[in-house]
């Protein structure tokens, strides 16, 4: 069994998911590759790696490789391929992601998904993954990739449509949506035993039902003590809340992420709704700058020993990885093309909706129809996936300019002349991190 794990560099996430590979009873003696295009990040996650094997007694086989004239190494002959890479880093390419926009009036807060950070950030990715796809088709072709790098629903999208790369998209989201909510609502008593239904798409999946162990509905009580905890103060989960008021449900992805995919939070005209909805502007950027402060000290204090121990997360990677080996079967929220399993959004629009995964491989299970409401927030959203990934495929600059003319947030502060000028900023700004558009 060999585990390639490509922007290993990410070092946390690296060691979650690698670490679950190596504590499981099944994956343990698995062979494990390491592969970044940064030397010291690899090195720093390699020695992590390194002390939790030693700790199991080096059960498992791991091996960094490194740059571009390796990487069809690293992928040779894998099973299972797991992408966390970030194109450009925190500098140069997501300090431009909002640094542009703002000189246009445009505000962001995560910038990673939707809205022209998230186009761009999908754009200069894109290109990388394609490379990994035509090598796997060379090296690996029967591995499958477990993708969990955003804009979730553009990169998978591309994989699925583009490649022959057996690919699902995971993202942490849909684990921690109804469990967080109940226990915001002082409803944790209805935690156990509780059966839910989650489709949509990334960042923006419903919680389409919700019940308890007895089958009894709890969105009218949900409804009730969201409206009355958004009318009582302010806290960190205000705009999901506000769904639920306007929309009549609950979705999967943060407040802090909602915020900028629409057009009704972040508004040059109503600038008291950044207070009143508890916004962060600009939050992902604190979040890198206080990641890199505190990584040196975390690193020091991980490596004073050359054994670590590691309790498994609830990463779904390992949990897959198992089923698709012992061919028992798991069910997940996953990332996959949709082909009718909702019936009232597009075949080739990439859906997260309950997914059986067994020795066969990933199974999408049909939802049915969304409320027209929220079928046709998710369109919103799926216009400029879909326009995205054209453009990237095709390298035409009009069709940059028409997914973020189409996306709500930005189309709602900028008029289409200034969206053209932005837009040019942004790809020049980039220089070598893109290709070409013409």
């Amino acid at each position: 069994m060999k585990i390639t794990f490509m922007g290993a560099g990410s070092t946390v996430f690296a060691r979650n998911v690698l670490g679950d590979c190596m504590v499981s009873d099944i994956l343990g003696n698995s062979e494990i590759a390491l592969y970044d295009i940064d030397a010291d990040r690899l090195k720093e996650s390699k020695t992590i790696l390194d002390g939790i094997n030693n700790g199991l007694g080096n059960r498992a086989k791991i091996t960094g490789y490194l740059g571009l004239e390796n990487r069809k190494d690293a992928l040779r002959g894998a099973n299972f391929v797991v992408n966390a890479i970030q194109v450009g880093g925190y500098e140069p390419c997501t300090v431009i992601d909002f640094e542009i926009p703002k000189k246009y009036g445009l505000r962001q807060t995560i910038a990673d998904t939707l809205g022209i950070g998230g186009i761009m950030r999908g754009l200069r990715t894109i290109p990388v993954m394609e490379g990994f796809a035509r090598d796997m088709e060379e090296v690996c072709p029967d591995a499958w990739f477990l993708n969990y790098t955003n804009p979730m629903s553009i990169l998978t999208g591309y994989m699925l449509r583009y490649t022959g790369v057996k690919t699902v998209g995971l993202c942490h989201s849909v684990q921690a949506c109804s469990g967080g909510l109940l226990s915001s609502l002082d409803m944790k008593d209805k935690l156990d035993g509780r059966k839910e239904l989650i489709g949509g798409i990334n960042h923006m999946g419903w919680l389409l039902d919700i019940r308890d162990r007895d089958g009894n509905d709890l969105y009218p009580e949900i409804r009730r003590r969201a409206k009355e905890k958004n009318a009582s103060g302010k806290h960190w989960d205000m705009v999901r809340y506000d769904y639920i008021d306007k929309f009549g449900y609950y979705c999967t992805e943060s407040s802090e992420h909602n915020a900028e995919y629409n057009p009704y939070y972040i508004k040059h005209r109503y600038p008291e709704l950044i207070e009143k909805f508890n916004i962060p502007l600009d939050e992902y950027p604190r979040r890198c700058v206080s990641q890199i402060a505190n990584w040196e000290r975390q690193y020091k204090e991980l490596t004073e020993s050359t054994t670590l121990k590691h309790n498994r997360s609830g990463e779904y990677a390992s949990y897959i990885i198992e089923a698709m080996v012992t061919n028992k079967p798991l069910k997940i929220g996953g990332n996959v093309q949709n082909n009718g399993l909702i019936t009232n959004l597009p075949a080739e629009a990439n859906v997260e909706v309950p997914c059986l995964i067994d020795g066969a491989g990933v199974l999408g299970c049909a939802v049915g129809a969304l409320p027209v409401q929220l079928a046709a927030m998710n369109m919103t959203h799926i216009n400029v996936h879909l326009i995205a990934i054209e453009a990237a495929v095709t390298k035409k600059r009009e069709h940059v300019y028409h997914a973020a003319m189409l996306d709500p947030h930005t189309a709602a502060e900028l008029s289409l002349d200034d969206i053209v000028k932005m837009c040019d900023e942004l790809i020049d700004a980039h220089g070598d991190w893109l290709p070409k558009y013409r």
